[in-house]
């Protein structure tokens, strides 16, 4: 079993850059020298009888997301030519389809909240349902997500939430406070470490502080960053990518992390929402209103949600999907030794949606600068 690794975002110094253009986006203005956004097809412009081998698609996904041999299985079960592009954040592909020339890609896979950016954009085409009869194997909450209720413009993929990921054997009072990685015992002080991301770097001082995890408000974000730097000088370091490693080999003793990146297959290695609360992440699908292919684009998000190949994400990458009949085929030994995979769709709800915040974004890309930045 393999897992996938990739990030959802840059390190600071591309990464601000890269918002720039998602503020762009968001703000719903084209600049001079981009083209307008073409129009959305209505039903009746689309055939759930065309013959797909006359059309083919290209996707944009993080590497490691979907299986290798995609290529093939779309060709054997679609008759349909599928081209692969890969992108290591949303950043850059925000980047690529907010620049205003025609990427040539039909299927994109970005978070909740850069579809959201993206849709608001007027860039994509909307999901019609009836061209993908699969949207029924979904959980009745994966239609509730707060960035799009109803999957009116995004399909959900993965989901999954951030927590506490330890060493229980390493802790001499296991966590249950986002306190206890803002301020840890003596024995994990310099062995704890924190997500470099924006959103997730603030979110243990937001959450700690009882605040929303989208507020826009300066004094809010002043408080956060008051306790963020408070807690820095107890920190190993910002790390959004090899946290895992760094428990297991025990240089870490608590670290913050995504749910399916907690190795808690590994013995003394567990998860823990924090009693405070958490986020609900999605990375999604989503249809750009400038695909040529718009039939095939939606009869590969329908392959994608088929439980055979949906269940793949959750078998190698060990992310939840909001499929329940992949959910329901997974392996019960894997699900045992991966406690993540055991959350229910309720409480994944229970977090709350990080969501776009357009041209208030920015105030999380400077409250991180700074926090990173400070000595």
């Amino acid at each position: 079993m393999s897992r996938a690794r990739y990030t959802r975002r840059l390190p600071a110094a591309a990464l601000v850059a890269g918002l720039a253009l998602a503020v762009s986006a968001c703000g719903g203005g084209s600049t001079d020298s981009a083209a307008a956004p073409a129009a959305s097809a209505s039903s009746a412009q689309l055939d759930p009888n065309m013959d797909l081998s006359k059309q083919s698609i290209t996707i944009s996904v993080w590497p490691g997301y979907t299986p290798e041999d995609l290529p093939k299985r779309v060709k054997d079960k679609l008759k349909t030519d599928l081209k692969v592009t890969l992108h290591d954040t949303n950043e850059i592909i925000m980047g690529k389809l907010t620049a205003g020339a025609d990427t040539g890609l039909d299927v994109a896979f970005v978070s909740g909240q850069y579809a959201q950016a993206l849709n608001e954009a007027g860039l994509l085409e909307p999901i019609h349902p009836e061209l993908i009869p699969n949207l029924a194997n979904l959980y009745p909450e994966a239609k509730e997500l707060s960035y799009d209720k109803g999957n009116v413009f995004s399909v959900p993929y993965t989901w999954g939430t951030t927590g506490i990921c330890y060493r229980s054997d390493l802790v001499k009072t296991e966590p249950t406070s986002w306190n206890d990685i803002l301020n840890p015992p003596d024995e994990a002080k310099k062995k704890v470490t924190m997500m470099t991301t924006e959103r997730w770097l603030a979110l243990p001082a937001v959450k700690a502080l009882g605040l929303s995890v989208n507020t826009k408000s300066d004094e809010d974000l002043a408080k956060v960053k008051a306790k963020l730097l408070e807690a820095k000088p107890n920190l190993l370091r910002y790390d959004d990518v090899d946290f895992g490693k760094r428990l297991t080999s025990g240089e870490a003793v608590m670290v913050e992390a995504w749910d399916g990146w907690c190795p808690t297959s590994e013995k003394n290695i567990k998860f823990v929402v924090p009693k405070e609360g958490s986020d609900l992440w999605v990375d999604t699908m989503v249809v750009l209103k400038s695909s040529k292919n718009k039939e095939a684009a939606h009869a590969f998000i329908n392959f994608i949600l088929d439980p055979e190949i949906h269940g793949w994400a959750a078998e190698n990458i060990l992310y939840k999907v909001p499929n329940k009949a992949a959910m329901d085929k997974l392996p019960k030994d894997l699900v045992e030794k991966n406690v993540p995979l055991q959350m229910t769709p309720s409480q994944l709800l229970a977090g709350e949606s990080i969501i776009d915040l357009g041209e208030d974004s920015t105030k999380f890309t400077r409250l991180a600068t700074e926090v990173q930045a400070a000595k």
